[in-house]
């Protein structure tokens, strides 16, 4: 089974992590990654972050193949590393849809729906109750 692999100048896909959102274009050519326009590394800090980011690519093995190109906003910076690697697996899977069942084991494609729970009144946070003072 042979896949077809279109010929476009880019992919592009949106990604989302909380309330952080992402825009990724990737394109085969020179390898490299910008996000809001600066180097990956002066952006995201942390091995973590960095490791989120490139997760998609490593696990293909295809981080040569590729130039990736991020514009990420909203949320911490976490999230906004995490909402990339959504992104960028979405546009990986535009780029050749074959590849789609092994990212989705790792758990890439999917949207990670959780969010921060509201603050209640009465309460410090969302759960935390006021100290109870019994005399």
């Amino acid at each position: 089974m042979t896949t077809k692999i279109k010929s476009q100048r880019y992919y592009e896909a949106l990604g989302g992590r909380k309330t952080a959102h992402a825009r990724v274009r990737i394109a085969e050519g020179v390898p490299g990654m910008s996000v809001n326009g600066a180097d990956y590394t002066l952006y995201f800090k942390t091995p973590k972050q960095r490791a989120a980011l490139l997760a998609p690519f490593k696990m293909l093995n295809i981080a040569e193949r590729f130039n990736a190109s991020v514009m990420v906003h909203g949320g911490g910076i976490n999230a906004q590393a995490e909402a990339a690697r959504n992104a960028i697996a979405k546009a990986i899977i535009k780029f050749d849809e074959s590849l789609k069942k092994r990212l989705r084991r790792f758990g890439y494609v999917t949207r990670d729906a959780r969010m921060v729970e509201r603050k209640k009144y009465g309460h410090k946070k969302a759960r935390r109750a006021p100290q109870w003072k019994k005399r």
